[in-house]
């Protein structure tokens, strides 16, 4: 069986597509007095700038939904907090009803997620509504499910976080954690900048609550974690090289070994949903001629079997002609951890897509991959 890098680089761009494009949607409430930063919050952790102003569709009297097309995310965002305790009790009402609604529909993609409750670090104070309004909504957590954090916005002092989060863990609310955050850099002074921190803990929080079906979502649309996108995505390569072992349990000809790349491909689709980058075909072209074929040639053909045979005596061919198990899982972790590495430069700002397509990005991927080729050899060790 013959493949070209062109063909598997087409369906691959396809089955990311397909990927994407089944996403389950990500539902939050996100609550809180006007002012506290909500819509910087939001921007800041989430991808695409949802919360831009003047944005929003109303959906109750004091809530707003806030969408963008190819985003599989919708923040449902509270105003009038600071309107008094009528309207705080609306407002409490409007998300029970918008959180029953969906619980009604039985639709993962309708089914409110998340309350993130902002209360701002700097004012140094909680009111007592507030408490109170959080109490009363966790009790009816008992019912609904839903995981309520409380976010502590604004936490230029980090001090002065800490004293409020243990202030509100001292109220025994029934919430999922109280997290401070501080969403952007601030400039306390000429000489001193607050640094941003505690958004990647806020996501990790969210990611142990949410139910599975959601998590690539989850790392598909937030920007701040790339810890938490690199967990997801070793549990792709994971289900990958296992269904490659499974595969070649049997040992595979040479010549049959394009066998392994549906596999692959899906695997690569999921890596590239976890990131949620805009991947086109020469990103997955130049992938596969830098790492296990050259352009136009066969994938998995000789030369990289051969390849990985030096490195693991013995695994890598029986009699020279086929693939075992061992190898399959072998290249199917190193194209992998390849992608992975490539998609992190990317995410940290170190390379760009475009850069995928040079020499530059070439020369890298192949040492992404020929460094986890060696991997399991150096574990051994």
């Amino acid at each position: 069986m013959e493949i070209s890098t062109d063909k598997v680089a087409r369906e691959a761009i396809e089955a990311i597509s397909e990927r994407i494009k089944n996403l389950k949607t990500l539902n939050i409430i996100v609550a809180g007095k006007t002012g506290v930063g909500k819509s910087t919050l939001i921007n800041a952790v989430f991808r695409e700038k949802l919360a831009e102003t003047g944005m929003g569709k109303p959906v109750t009297e004091h809530m707003r939904k806030l969408t963008k097309k190819d985003v599989p995310l919708a923040i449902y965002d509270t105003r009038g907090f600071e309107l008094g305790k009528d309207v705080q009790a609306q407002v409490k009402q409007e998300v029970l009803d918008t959180i029953n609604e969906g619980l009604a529909t039985k639709d993962i993609n309708q089914t409110i997620h998340c309350i993130w409750y902002c209360i701002n670090t700097a004012s140094n104070r909680v009111e007592p509504e507030e408490i109170e309004w959080i109490r009363e909504l966790t009790k009816e957590k008992q019912v609904t499910k839903v995981p309520i954090i409380i976010v502590l916005t604004q936490s230029f002092s980090k001090k002065n976080a800490d004293a409020l989060r243990k202030m509100l863990l001292e109220e025994n609310l029934n919430v999922l954690q109280v997290i401070p955050v501080l969403a952007e850099d601030y400039d306390i002074d000429d000489e001193y900048t607050a640094k941003a921190f505690g958004l990647d803990v806020l996501i990790k929080v969210m990611g142990e609550s949410l139910p599975d079906e959601l998590m690539d979502t989850l790392q598909n649309v937030q920007i701040v974690s790339l810890a938490e996108k690199r967990k997801r995505a070793r549990a792709a390569i994971a289900t990958a090289t296992t269904l490659a072992i499974t595969e070649a349990t049997i040992p595979i000809p040479v010549a049959d070994a394009a066998a392994l790349v549906p596999t692959q491909i899906a695997m690569i689709a999921s890596i590239t949903a976890i990131f949620g980058f805009e991947v086109n075909k020469s990103v997955i072209t130049a992938l596969l001629s830098s790492t296990i074929g050259s352009s136009g040639a066969t994938i998995l053909g000789r030369t990289v079997v051969a390849e990985v045979a030096k490195l693991l005596p013995g695994a890598g061919t029986i009699a020279g002609t086929a693939i075992s198990a061992t190898t399959a899982g072998v290249i199917t972790t190193a194209l992998g951890e390849a992608y992975l590495g490539i998609l992190s430069l990317v995410f940290s700002g170190e390379m760009v897509l475009d850069d995928l397509s040079t020499k530059k990005g070439k020369s890298k991927m192949k040492e992404l991959f020929q460094n986890a080729l060696k991997k399991p050899l150096k574990d051994e060790n």
